[in-house]
C-alpha cells in the first residue's frame, strides 16, 4: 500500500491556514501523520501552486520533510507547465528533492493535458496521476442524448465546478465508447479508464467509487488492452482543436514529419 496525501488548500480561516509556506505545510503534514496513524507519507503533494509564497521556501520545506524521513517523495497537482518546470529547476539548482508526479485532470472529454503538460512529463520523467478520469461523472454510461441526469449523478449542483463540456462533444465521445464497449464486452467506464491507462506518462488513475459495486466495475478496467483501432476510434471522437500556440506547434510538427518522409 502506498499512502499519498496533499496540502496547500485552506483548512481554516486564519492567515496561516492555507497556501504552501513552511508554517502551513509543516502543520498540515503533522496533522496528516496523526490522522493516518503513520510515521511517514509515501507521496506528499502540493494541491495547487501558491503564488504568494516564494518557491524556494516551499521546496526547501518539502526537502526537509524528505530528509527527515517523514515523506518519501513529493509531487505537484494542478500546476501549469511553467510552474512545475520552475519548481524542478530550482530543486535541481539546490540539490533538493524534486517533484516526481503531477496529479492532473485528464479524460476522453478533457484532453488539454496533452498540449503542454504531457510533453513536459515525457521530457522530465514525471508520472501523471489522473483525477476525475470519468470526466466529472459524464463517462459513466448513464448520460445519453435527450435523457435527464441520473438522480445520483455528481453533476447535480456541481456541474459548474467541473470542466465545461459541450453536449455534442460529450455525446460524440459516448457514442464511440458505446461502440467500443460492444466490441470488447466491457462497460463504458471500463473502456474510458482503459483508454487513459494506455496513454503516455499516465502512472495511475484516481477512481471515486461510490460503493463496492462501482469499485468492482472500475477495477475491471485493468488486465486487458484496447486495440490500436479502438484507441484511434476514441481519439478521433474526442479530438478537439487546441488553443494557441499548441495548434500552431502541431501544424509545424506535421510539416516536419512530412518533410522527413519526403527525404
Amino acid at each position: 500500500m502506498l499512502i499519498a496525501t496533499k496540502a496547500t488548500f485552506a483548512h481554516g480561516q486564519g492567515p496561516n491556514d492555507l497556501g504552501s509556506p513552511r508554517f502551513h505545510l509543516t502543520r498540515a503534514l503533522e496533522a496528516s501523520l496523526r490522522r493516518l496513524n503513520t510515521d511517514y507519507i509515501d507521496l506528499y503533494q502540493l494541491h495547487g501552486f501558491d503564488p504568494a509564497t516564494p518557491i524556494e521556501e516551499t521546496l526547501s520545506t518539502l526537502n526537509d520533510f524528505v530528509r527527515s524521513g517523514k515523506v518519501r517523495y513529493i509531487g505537484a497537482s494542478n500546476f501549469s507547465g511553467w510552474q512545475l518546470q520552475k519548481s524542478l529547476d530550482i530543486s535541481r539548482q539546490y540539490g533538493w528533492a524534486q517533484h516526481i508526479s503531477h496529479q492532473v485532470y485528464y479524460s476522453l472529454i478533457g484532453r488539454e493535458y496533452e498540449w503542454e503538460l504531457r510533453p513536459q512529463a515525457q521530457s522530465e520523467n514525471i508520472g501523471a496521476m489522473i483525477w476525475s478520469p470519468l470526466g466529472w461523472g459524464r463517462l459513466t454510461g448513464k448520460i445519453r442524448r435527450g435523457q435527464p441526469l441520473p438522480e445520483n449523478s455528481r453533476l447535480h449542483g456541481t456541474a459548474e465546478l467541473g470542466p465545461p463540456v459541450k453536449d455534442e462533444d460529450l455525446f460524440r465521445v459516448v457514442d464511440a465508447l458505446d461502440e467500443v464497449a460492444g466490441e470488447t464486452g466491457k462497460t463504458v467506464p471500463q473502456v474510458a479508464l482503459n483508454w487513459l491507462i494506455q496513454q503516455p506518462t499516465v502512472a495511475t488513475v484516481i477512481i471515486g467509487a461510490r460503493d463496492q459495486e462501482q469499485l468492482k466495475q472500475n477495477l475491471g478496467a485493468v488486465g486487458w488492452s484496447l486495440s490500436p483501432e479502438q484507441l484511434e476510434k476514441l481519439n478521433l471522437a474526442s479530438e478537439r482543436t487546441p488553443i494557441y500556440p499548441y495548434w500552431h506547434q502541431a501544424h509545424f510538427q506535421s510539416q516536419r514529419r512530412q518533410s522527413e518522409f519526403s527525404v
